[in-house]
């Protein structure tokens, strides 16, 4: 536009010249030339040749749509996305929170487990440590009952066998009066002669007590 009314204000002298023949100008001049020179010159008054969002003249417009906007943004995060958002952390924290009591109830299942576990070792080892008492305090007996037989075994046949050597010994002695009362008496009736058995005896007797 501001190069439009260059262009008019260049060929304003031509239109004067024009004018300086009488008739000419309402024969040949263009009836509309007055109305587009008014037009073009206020649409040069109101061009500033300023950005329009930083021109002064635009700002009511602009405040009032940058409140329409806000208000829209505000009651569409508060209306819609805000409360949105608020149940989806709520099911996060819903779920976090099932998932905690679900591994603290693990956990405590775990501990009671393993102190059930080490409760049953305990008793496990206690009946064992019984067992083997009771197994070495039976065989103990057991062979303090053998040792016991067996010495007792041992002092009857030791017994017996003393008897036994006693009257092999009282009876080897009272043969072997006999075979010295018999030899005495062969030896002595080969010597003198003929003796009495009883008074060869009673010699040998005699000389055994001596």
């Amino acid at each position: 536009m501001v190069t439009q009314v260059y262009a008019q204000e260049a060929a304003a002298p031509a239109v004067e010249h024009v004018d300086a023949a009488p008739g000419a100008a309402d024969i040949h001049a263009d009836p509309t030339a007055d109305t587009h020179a008014t037009t073009e010159a206020h649409g040069g008054e109101h061009d500033s040749g300023v950005f329009p969002p930083f021109d002064p003249a635009t700002f009511p417009s602009q405040l009032l749509w940058l409140a329409i906007t806000f208000g829209l943004l505000y009651v569409l995060m508060s209306k819609v996305a805000l409360p949105r958002i608020g149940s989806i952390l709520e099911n996060r924290k819903s779920i976090v929170d099932a998932d905690l009591a679900a591994a603290d109830a693990s956990r405590q299942k775990t501990d009671a487990a393993i102190a059930a576990y080490e409760a049953a070792l305990a008793d496990a080892r206690s009946k064992a440590q019984g067992i083997a008492n009771e197994t070495r305090e039976k065989i103990q007996a057991d062979l303090a009952a053998k040792r016991s037989a067996v010495e007792t075994d041992l002092t009857a046949k030791v017994t017996e066998a003393e008897t036994r050597i006693a009257a092999t010994k009282r009876d080897a002695l009272t043969h072997v009066d006999e075979i010295a009362t018999e030899t005495a008496q062969t030896v002595v009736g080969q010597i003198i002669g003929d003796v009495s058995a009883d008074s060869v005896r009673a010699a040998v007797a005699k000389a055994s007590k001596e």
